[in-house]
């Protein structure tokens, strides 16, 4: 019997540039479309393709309104009348818009990616829950993050609407995590089971070497000949850990320079105020390479090239991955694709559902230690040990986490919300 092709409406709060949320939705998106099913993209910013994407600028957690309702429900003690009455105003503007979309796209099945898991826009998670719950439509909502995971988001004044929506417990709705600890909590907190789908890297097929477009890469980083490289492939927030990566590179003895390659802003720009302050109390070259770095390949409108986040890992002497939280670990996988070493903050995900697989990385526990630095200075100048680890590490990385593990998980999904063969 031939699999009948669906289409699936992907919506979010955004899909483009380099955050994890972003990347994971490309993979499904790729692993979908290869099995036959045609795919669509609700969100508040995107790069998606126009033919299949609708944009609702509200929809974004940065939109300027939308970011400050949030400041409101997390950082006030008491939610106002007006601050009720503009959460139902707002979800009935996102339900008409959620509507069309689903209607102009025909769409058989929603993959919400974080909305109804993380509350950053109240009002569109409440519209698409109730939507979900009217039209009894099948849902495979991805949890990437959740609210008790987060210090600043456990007091706030909307504790009822997170009840209800984050996630909701609907019949027609498959919940799926990206950690074991995440299905853990959702079951005992929630009462809802959910299926651990760990974020991909396609090892089947290895990235190609860097080519003439990337070539220059580091004369442009302004990196000199005999600098290291080291790049700290995240965001600028304060759970990345960034503190520790300065430290290490400050004590490594070495001329080097530490990229970062993402954008602040996300939590406001006092973390990046703080680590640019440290980096010069250690004496350590740092910079923020934002400018240089997108999901794409591209030009500036002055002229200037613009790298993918893909052309600096394989230039890369060493990744930093210094984080004291992530839901599993993009960067993380991202280093063992293109097979260079990486230094990992023990984090809990990191310590349950993936050190237990067997790499071969170099740990610290939540602080830098001689050990730390003695280990890295030996990766770093043993070629024969760091291409010996970084081979055994993709090795297991294609094991565990590849694009056929994910392609069976979907799979599995599917059959669950429609039968074999999607019937």
């Amino acid at each position: 019997m031939v699999t009948k092709s669906l289409n699936v409406g992907f919506i979010s709060f955004r899909f483009e540039g380099t955050d994890g949320v972003s990347l994971e939705t490309s993979k499904w998106a790729q692993i979908l479309e290869e099995m036959g099913h045609t795919c669509y993209y609700f969100s508040g910013l995107s790069d998606r393709p126009e033919d299949r994407s609708m944009v609702v600028p509200e929809a974004h957690f940065l939109h300027p309104e939308i970011r400050d309702m949030y400041y409101r429900f997390f950082r006030e003690v008491v939610r106002t009348e007006e601050d009720t009455a503009w959460i139902h105003a707002r979800r009935e503007f996102f339900r008409k818009h959620i509507s069309r979309f689903i209607e102009v796209f025909n769409i058989d099945l929603l993959i919400p990616q974080n909305l109804l898991s993380f509350p950053l826009n109240i009002p569109l998670s409440l519209a698409l829950t109730e939507l979900i719950a009217e039209r009894a439509i099948p849902t495979i909502a991805h949890h990437h993050d959740f609210t008790w995971e987060r210090k600043p988001l456990i007091v706030n004044t909307v504790r009822d609407y997170i009840s209800m929506a984050f996630p909701p417990d609907l019949p027609t709705v498959q919940h799926v995590v990206i950690n074991s600890d995440a299905r853990h909590q959702l079951a005992r907190r929630k009462g809802v089971s959910a299926t651990i789908v760990p974020n991909v890297m396609d090892f089947e097929n290895p990235p190609s070497d860097a080519d003439k477009y990337a070539a220059d890469v580091r004369q442009t980083l302004g990196l000199e000949d005999d600098e290291l490289f080291i790049l700290q492939p995240t965001r600028v927030v304060q759970r990345k850990g960034i503190e520790q990566a300065i430290e290490l590179v400050s004590r490594l003895g070495e001329k080097a320079r530490l990229v970062i390659s993402h954008a602040s802003g996300d939590d406001g720009y006092e973390y990046t105020n703080r680590i640019s302050e440290y980096a010069r109390l250690l004496g350590v070259n740092l910079l923020f390479a934002v400018e240089y770095f997108d999901e794409y390949r591209g030009i500036t409108d002055d002229g200037n090239k613009i790298y993918s986040l893909w052309d600096a890992y394989p230039l890369a002497d060493l990744v930093t991955y210094p984080s004291t939280i992530e839901g599993f670990g993009n960067a993380f996988l991202e280093a063992l694709y293109y097979k260079r070493p990486i230094v990992v903050n023990n984090y809990t995900i990191y310590k349950t559902d993936i050190r237990p697989k067997g790499f071969r990385v170099i740990e610290f526990e939540d602080y830098i230690t001689d050990e730390t630095v003695e280990m890295t200075c030996k990766i770093l100048t043993d070629k024969e040990l760091e291409v010996q680890m970084c081979q055994h590490n993709y090795e297991l990385a294609e094991r565990y986490f590849s694009y056929t593990v994910l392609r069976n998980k979907l799979k599995m999904l599917l059959d669950n919300a429609f039968g074999t063969n999607n019937y």
